[in-house]
């Protein structure tokens, strides 16, 4: 039996990357030292308004609390970095948009989740009816803690995964099993002296190495806050719309980051080369047609205003972004209306 679950581990690696997963790894479901952490980072307020990052208590950290019967996980990474020019220009130019390359495709919680079904059919085939359920950023799920247990590498200082010949620009996915598989190893952390996240994020959101306050992270700050984005930390959004790649584009082991070869991760709508203003005219049909299928829609109508606004605030004085702005004004609701007011102030009157 242990040299055919050794076999069948390797048919799934191979299945695995026959469905476009660049790595799959299995590991136990042991997170003792993970779930320390997580308390801790809780206990401290770091999630902000995240309330569902503590909801569901010790089902996130206890793998067979959530699924009953979960004896490993198999993880699986997968590309997302499009074929583009250097991002960093966009954010040289504060007329330009910029959007993290995650969300400028479709939406991975949909590609991926197919794709893991259908390995789980795979397995099924050649296996008979197994136990199993699939996360993709879905569930209360260690995805990052997993996928270092199963080897795909090791949690950054900027607390993302880092793979030695990968970087850190892919998704991660999971399979819960009841199947007793045998174990990859876990890598080593290869981030030495280097502080280069820490350095580069521009509201000071990881705090120390391995330690990030989501309360200033920008990709919290445009996606997961529902609210008022504090004044002091508006200015330092500059042109970031959602969410921020700042400290993945300054780590050194993204030069070894290979381009997707997923055709669904390719950006769509221009979202890689609009302008502020272009974005800022979109009406609430524009918004949810050209977010059909995107990760950007979760946010609605009313947040991509809020974030749109608070990037012209941060423009160079334009008469022709205080137009824009003014515009917006009359029928926005008070979210939209209170930045909106906050970004005016910054541009000359036509």
């Amino acid at each position: 039996m242990t040299s055919d679950l050794r076999a069948l581990a390797r048919q799934i690696k191979d299945w695995g990357q026959a469905l476009g997963f660049q790595q799959v790894g299995i590991t136990d479901i042991g997170l003792d030292m993970a779930e320390a952490h997580l308390q801790r980072w809780l206990d401290q307020g770091y999630h902000g308004e995240m309330a569902w990052m503590a909801r569901h208590g010790s089902k996130r950290t206890r793998p067979a609390e959530l699924v009953p019967g979960t004896e490993r996980v198999i993880s699986v990474r997968m590309n997302y970095l499009p074929d583009e020019p250097d991002p960093s220009a966009i954010l040289d130019d504060p007329a330009q948009a910029f959007v993290s390359r995650y969300a400028l495709g479709r939406d991975y919680h949909k590609v991926m989740r197919r794709r893991l079904q259908q390995l789980a059919d795979r397995i099924t085939a050649a296996v008979g009816s197994f136990g199993y359920r699939a996360f993709v950023d879905s569930a209360p799920v260690m995805e990052k803690a997993l996928a270092a247990k199963a080897g795909l590498g090791w949690i950054g200082k900027h607390t993302n995964l880092l793979n030695r010949t990968a970087g850190s620009w892919f998704f991660l996915g999971e399979l819960y099993t009841d199947l007793p598989l045998p174990l990859d190893t876990p890598v080593t952390d290869h981030c030495g002296q280097c502080t280069a996240c820490l350095d580069i994020c521009p509201t000071r959101a990881i705090i120390a190495p391995y330690q990030l306050d989501a309360r200033r992270c920008i990709s919290y700050l445009t996606i997961e806050l529902a609210g008022t984005i504090p004044v002091s930390l508006r200015p330092l959004i500059g042109n970031r719309i959602y969410g921020c790649d700042d400290c993945q584009q300054c780590c050194p082991w993204n030069r070894f980051a290979h381009i997707t070869d997923e055709p669904d991760f390719s950006p769509r709508h221009g979202l890689n080369s609009s302008t502020l203003l272009a974005l800022f005219t979109w009406t609430e049909d524009e918004f949810l047609r050209k977010t059909e299928g995107s990760a950007i829609r979760r946010i609605g109508y009313e947040r991509w205003l809020r974030n749109i606004a608070v990037a012209l605030g941060n423009a160079p004085p334009n008469p022709v972004i205080y137009q824009a702005l003014a515009q917006r004004l009359p029928g926005s609701s008070d979210l939209v209306v209170e930045h909106v007011r906050w970004a005016i102030q910054y541009h000359p009157p036509a």
